[in-house]
């Protein structure tokens, strides 16, 4: 049994069981995870046995439980700092976080309209202006982020892969399951995400998944 144990919910519709998973799996270390399937009676009650908030993710090490994503994630990046989940500027880490916090806490119009799952696809769901006004600020995000760090140094939006790039991950999701018109920029920032091997291990183990949620087909 490995030291850490993640609990996720169904990995076809949670995107911040993803958030969690994605900064995890770039530690390289070892890890067990429980999948607690979500919308079913008794959800809740089975998640409190893991989680105070009732909600998932929720990280286990030994006596420590943390749950919401980026509390998890920033005890991971205390917890492993050789791998450099945020920047070593204090600047650029500052403008991570400020993205990352802005992630969690915002976005609700795009979150209501386009649900995430994975394994679907739904081109022709019109979009929303509300909807839109949320895309167009993760696209220009992205461009400042890219512009100002990223580009010049890798892939990502602050060069190597962190917590910044695994908060928006699911959103790269969502634009792809409802092909979302983009910026040419903005478009290979998903293809980059969407090829991680990480990523393709989550989509995968999505698409395999049996439990189906009505609510979040369309």
């Amino acid at each position: 049994m490995a030291d850490l144990t993640i609990y996720l919910g169904n990995k076809n519709y949670s995107s911040w069981s993803l958030r969690a998973w994605l900064v995890l799996k770039q530690t390289t270390v070892a890890f067990d995870e429980v999948v607690i399937p979500l919308y079913q009676p008794g959800s809740r009650e089975t998640v409190l046995k893991y989680s105070p908030s009732g909600r998932v993710p929720a990280l286990r090490q030994g006596d420590v439980t943390v749950w919401e994503s980026l509390a998890i994630a920033e005890y991971l990046a205390e917890s492993f700092p050789n791998f450099e989940l945020w920047p070593k500027d204090p600047a650029e880490r500052a403008l991570a976080r400020a993205v990352s916090a802005e992630m969690h806490a915002g976005f609700p119009a795009m979150r209501g309209h386009l649900p995430m799952n994975v394994r679907s696809s739904f081109p022709g769901r019109a979009i929303t202006p509300e909807a839109q006004a949320d895309i167009n600020r993760v696209m220009a995000i992205w461009r400042d982020c890219r512009t100002r760090f990223g580009a010049a140094r890798g892939e990502f939006l602050f060069g190597n892969f962190g917590i910044a790039d695994a908060m928006f991950a699911p959103v790269v999701s969502r634009f792809r399951t409802y092909k979302i018109e983009l910026e040419r920029d903005a478009d290979a920032y998903c293809d980059t995400i969407m090829a991680m091997p990480a990523m393709q291990e989550w989509i995968t183990a999505a698409k395999n998944e049996p439990m189906i949620v009505e609510a979040f087909e369309f």
